[in-house]
């Protein structure tokens, strides 16, 4: 196949055999999510270019190098959105969700940058997202790491680990930039170039630096704890306690900084040594100042965010019970015995949807010998084969053949048919969330 003709890079087919356990992982998240008392919220990948430079921040990376911007016909800049908590922001402003309201949103769905593709990282890529406006305590920021912390485990990961740090509000860690660069000055020969780019304009990202040549400067670099005002210092002092009597466990990581302008006070990430240089599998944390930034009254905010392909990798590295539990194309796999009966066949196929609408059921089409429906059917992945020939027909019977069994094949009438297949329809749409 010619080249332009295939995908581009960065941007991944989902093929059939692997959106079973896409889905699978998507419902267990939402059902999670949903548990807590949010409500899901749909936003447009399209947005004005403005929105992500005034929130992200213009002197970062996304920003800088990695956003999908263009011109439209009206000479409007827009930009594919590279995450989710601007234009969340942008429609509780717009639509007035925030009056007198303190809202918890979800959202799920593709966002865009333009950076090297690695293991559990595209150009385009899902996460599913949330945010709650309105509550400026401790307490939520625990019950959010809780949550989440309940997500990993309802897909099946049970071997991340929780990180937290504190960044102070935004006049604390002007401070403290300004001692980091005079630390980080003095080591300036040991930098690398990323470093020695972001020492003016955002030092606080040379800490999350992966680079093994400069772990030694960043270890030595002043804590950014210590320069934690009063207020912040008490409330992540509250987060630990609440996290304590949850029976959480997790790491203060003084290193740990995010990568968007808008965060302050709490931060964390749950992490895993499984997926190379991406060791982060979902992360978050609060964005007080951001509303007003946006336009709004001054509003405190939390929010989190998880990309679903590093999800589902993890998922199926641990070969955990979502990955085996992801359902076949098909319940069950019509052969037809001649043409005579398809007419009939295709009315019993629509009865047998009507009375059991979690039912997947496929039809052989394009004709073949007996044998050869039945290797379609095994194909399929189905657990039933329905058998309709002129004969059974006559006498109001299917024949029934459990793919997956050493039964002999039974022959029923349709309401004992719609008995046998119940179950393994019911216990199908259980595994994927119903839908």
């Amino acid at each position: 196949m010619s080249s332009s003709l295939q995908s581009l890079r960065g941007f991944a087919d989902i093929l059939p055999g692997a959106s079973a356990l896409w889905r699978d992982v998507e419902q267990r998240l939402r059902r999670t999510v949903s548990a807590y008392g949010y409500q899901e919220i749909r936003l447009p990948v399209l947005e004005r270019t403005e929105l992500f430079a005034r929130s992200i921040g213009e002197i970062t990376d996304i920003v800088e190098k990695e956003m999908y911007t263009f011109e439209d016909r009206n000479g409007e800049s827009l930009t594919l959105r590279p995450e989710g908590t601007a234009g969340c922001v942008r429609a509780a402003l717009q639509h007035g969700l925030l009056h007198g309201a303190q809202p918890r949103l979800w959202y799920m769905g593709p966002m865009f940058r333009y950076e090297r593709p690695q293991k559990g990282r595209f150009r385009q890529f899902h996460q599913i997202g949330a945010e709650v406006f309105g509550l400026d305590g401790p307490d939520v920021d625990a019950e959010m790491i809780l949550m989440t912390g309940r997500m990993l485990r309802a897909i099946g990961l049970t071997d991340v680990r929780l990180e937290i740090n504190s960044l102070g509000t935004p006049e604390a860690r002007r401070a403290y930039r300004e001692r980091l660069q005079a630390h980080l000055r003095k080591h300036e020969d040991v930098l690398d170039d990323d470093a020695r780019r972001r020492l003016e304009s955002n030092p606080l990202r040379v800490l999350d630096s992966k680079n093994p040549a400069m772990r030694e400067v960043i270890a030595s670099a002043p804590s950014l704890l210590d320069a934690l005002d009063e207020e912040s210092e008490a409330h992540f002092g509250r987060l630990r306690e609440l996290l304590d009597a949850a029976g959480q466990p997790y790491t203060v990581n003084e290193r740990l900084v995010r990568g968007l302008d808008y965060y302050s006070r709490t931060v964390f990430e749950w992490v895993s040594d499984r997926l190379g240089a991406q060791g982060t599998v979902l992360a978050g944390g609060r964005y007080d100042g951001l509303v007003a930034q946006l336009g709004g009254r001054a509003t405190p905010a939390i929010g989190f965010a998880a990309g679903i392909e590093r999800l589902v990798a993890l998922v199926v590295d641990a070969e955990a019970d979502a990955a085996e539990g992801a359902a076949p194309a098909v319940d069950a796999y019509m052969v037809i015995m001649g043409e005579a009966p398809r007419g009939e066949a295709m009315r019993l196929a629509e009865r047998l949807r009507d009375r059991l609408p979690a039912l997947r059921l496929q039809l052989n089409s394009g004709g073949g010998s007996f044998k050869s429906q039945f290797k379609r059917a095994d194909r399929s992945g189905a657990r039933y084969a329905l058998i309709v020939a002129e004969e059974e027909l006559a006498e109001g019977r299917v024949g029934l053949k459990d793919l997956r069994g050493e039964g002999d094949q039974v022959r029923l009438d349709e309401d004992a048919l719609v008995g046998q297949l119940a179950a393994v329809a019911t216990r199908r749409d259980d595994i994927n969330g119903g839908g």
